[in-house]
C-alpha cells in the first residue's frame, strides 16, 4: 500500500448542509462540512456516479466510505461561520402537489475547509482522486450541499505532508474537527499567567462542538437509510497528554513549517 497524505482547500460564497429533521418552517444547515457530503464532492471530483437506482448506495460512496478523511474550518468565527436566512419559491410540481412550496432556508456564507485525505495511490480510482485534487481540476461541478452553492479550490493551495501516528508524550492542540467521547473539560491544560514569561501559558479563546453525519446507517432492504450521528469538537484549548481521543496524527508539510496535530476517521 502506497499511501499519502494530501489536503486542499474547499472554499464557496454559500452552502447548504441541511439537516434533515426540520421540514417546515426555517430548514437550519450543518455549521461545518461532514463526512458524507465530502465523500459527494470527493466523488465529483473523481468523476464517480451519483444516485442512480433506489436501494442502493450510489458508486461513490461505496468506492470511499472507508477513505480516512480530516476537516479543518477556515476563515471562521471561533468555529462559526456567518449565515444568513433564505426564502424562495419552489413551484415543481413534485415539490409541492398544492402549487407553490415557501421554503425558508438557513445558508452559510463563505464557508472554507481544509480538507485532509489520506489516500492509497495503490487504488486506481484513490490514485486518480490524487491527480485530479492536485490539477484543481473535477470531472462534475463540486457543490456545498446544493448545486446553486458552486464550490472550488486552487491547486497552489495543495499540500503533500509527512505523517506519523501521534503519540502522546506532552500536552497538545488539535488543529482539525476530531469526535469527542467523554467530556473535552475534562482533558484541558486549563490557562495560567507565568510571571517569569510575563504572559498567559496554553492560552485559549472558544470550544465549538457539533453533532455531525459520520456515515449512513440502513436496515437490509434499503428502504430506512439516515444519518449516523457522532459528536464533534473544534477548539484551541490545550489538551492533556492523557487524553482520550484516538486516531491522531502529526503531520508536517516541510522543515520550515510547524507540526500539526489532525484527527483522521
Amino acid at each position: 500500500m502506497q499511501e499519502t497524505l494530501i489536503s486542499f482547500d474547499l472554499k464557496a460564497d454559500f452552502g447548504v448542509f441541511k439537516k434533515p429533521d426540520v421540514n417546515e418552517g426555517l430548514q437550519p444547515t450543518f455549521n461545518m462540512l461532514h463526512k458524507p457530503a465530502l465523500l459527494g464532492i470527493l466523488g465529483a471530483i473523481a468523476g464517480l456516479p451519483g444516485y442512480q437506482k433506489r436501494g442502493t448506495f450510489p458508486v461513490y460512496y461505496q468506492e470511499l466510505r472507508d477513505l480516512k478523511i480530516g476537516i479543518q474550518p477556515l476563515d471562521h468565527e471561533k468555529g462559526n461561520f456567518t449565515k444568513t436566512v433564505v426564502k424562495y419559491t419552489n413551484t415543481v410540481g413534485y415539490a409541492n402537489a398544492d402549487g407553490n412550496l415557501i421554503v425558508t432556508e438557513q445558508t452559510l456564507r463563505k464557508p472554507a475547509y481544509r480538507c485532509y485525505l489520506l489516500l492509497d495511490l495503490d487504488n486506481p480510482i484513490q490514485a486518480r482522486l490524487h491527480d485530479q485534487v492536485r490539477a484543481g481540476e473535477a470531472e462534475y461541478l463540486p457543490y456545498l450541499g446544493k448545486n446553486e452553492c458552486s464550490a472550488w479550490w486552487e491547486k497552489e493551495d495543495v499540500v503533500d505532508y509527512k505523517f506519523f501516528p501521534f503519540e502522546m508524550q506532552s500536552d497538545f492542540r488539535i488543529s482539525s474537527l476530531f469526535i469527542r467521547d467523554q467530556s473535552v473539560r475534562s482533558q484541558w491544560v486549563k490557562p495560567k499567567f507565568s510571571p517569569s514569561a510575563r504572559s498567559v501559558l496554553n492560552a485559549a479563546s472558544f470550544l465549538y462542538f457539533e453533532r455531525l453525519p459520520l456515515m449512513f446507517r440502513h436496515d437490509e432492504s434499503m428502504k430506512f437509510v439516515q444519518y449516523e450521528l457522532a459528536d464533534f469538537a473544534f477548539t484551541d484549548w490545550v489538551l492533556q497528554k492523557d487524553s482520550s481521543i484516538s486516531d491522531l496524527f502529526k503531520i508536517q508539510a516541510d522543515q520550515e513549517s510547524e507540526p500539526a496535530i489532525i484527527q483522521l476517521f
